[in-house]
């Protein structure tokens, strides 16, 4: 399959079979849930998928257009995309077929994507925790550090429990942290309240809090699927700082889960003191890659998204 493309097609996301993307989606074994037609159809502004033979592999695409050119991006709240199903290597006849319909992008490659051409890619930081072995193993990989804020924490008037305010989260989280997110916009946000709203209804997305005498010091969004519990959203305000609320919010969400058959992806982060944080909690590192070509003619070679 990685030798021999017997047919390889971009099309638009409106002319896509949704029920075969999806199956092939559910059945790689890097299935991820950005990946998923719903999820794409929610928070993309357009998107189109590469389709290898009949959905034998297929590799999302979101664009835009800016100048009159049609160019590849990476939308908020998507961490990873890239190739998914039979074939995971992206060779130069994928390339070159995505080059001829977009001649400037940038595209995250998920974690088990491969280049086999002389483009170059770069590793990014992706910081994730085996659930599955328990919370007994999990917490003998601390480091002190934590150990000891965990403590400190816990010394403190916190309470830990579950939360049904999605959005009020997601304000929250934008509120707090808008000058680190710049490239995340209204219509953004707005576009993944949406989709997080949908998904509590179907249990796929729930909050978990760190509360001091009922006010909100901590806060995780979290979406799930049957592979992983994703950390969408993690804030903590400036007395949650000064008690340690984060620690406590953190290690009391592995305990919770721990056990499950679950990756907890904590994505990210190339962030010093984010990926500090979470390798507390004995995170390894599963790298997802980023892919910049730029096909454009000479005079416009400058051209930013």
């Amino acid at each position: 399959m990685d030798d021999i493309m017997q047919n390889i097609s971009i099309i638009p996301s409106y002319q896509i079979n949704f029920t075969k993307w999806d199956k092939c989606i559910s059945q790689s074994s890097n299935n991820i849930l950005y990946a998923h037609s719903f999820y794409l159809n929610a928070i993309c502004d357009n998107w189109s998928g590469l389709i290898i033979n009949d959905y034998d592999a297929v590799l999302p695409i979101p664009w835009r257009k800016k100048f009159g050119i049609t160019y590849c991006y990476t939308p908020a709240f998507i961490q990873q995309l890239g190739l998914f199903g039979n074939t995971k290597i992206l060779n130069e006849e994928i390339t070159h077929t995505i080059k001829k319909h977009f001649r400037f992008g940038d595209m995250m490659l998920n974690f088990e994507n491969k280049i086999s051409s002389t483009e170059e890619i770069n590793s990014l930081t992706n910081l994730i925790i085996d659930l599955s072995i328990g919370y007994d193993s999990i917490h003998a990989n601390y480091k002190k550090d934590a150990t000891l804020n965990i403590k400190k924490a816990e010394k403190e008037n916190l309470h830990y429990s579950d939360s049904n305010e999605i959005e009020y989260i997601i304000q929250l989280y934008q509120s707090h942290y808008q000058d680190r997110t710049k490239h995340t916009t209204a219509k953004d946000y707005s576009n993944f309240a949406k989709l997080a709203t949908e998904l509590s209804k179907q249990q796929k997305c729930f909050a978990r809090i760190a509360k001091n005498n009922e006010q909100i010091v901590a806060a995780v969004l979290l979406l799930s699927d049957d592979q992983r519990i994703y950390n969408i959203m993690n804030i903590v305000t400036d007395e949650g700082r000064n008690k340690e609320a984060n620690y406590f919010l953190m290690n009391n969400i592995i305990k919770e889960f721990a056990g499950k058959n679950l990756l907890f992806d904590l994505e990210g982060s190339d962030l010093s003191g984010v990926k500090s944080f979470y390798e507390k909690f004995g995170a390894t590192n599963q790298p997802y890659f980023h892919w910049h070509f730029n096909e454009l003619p000479w005079y416009v070679k400058l051209f930013k998204q």
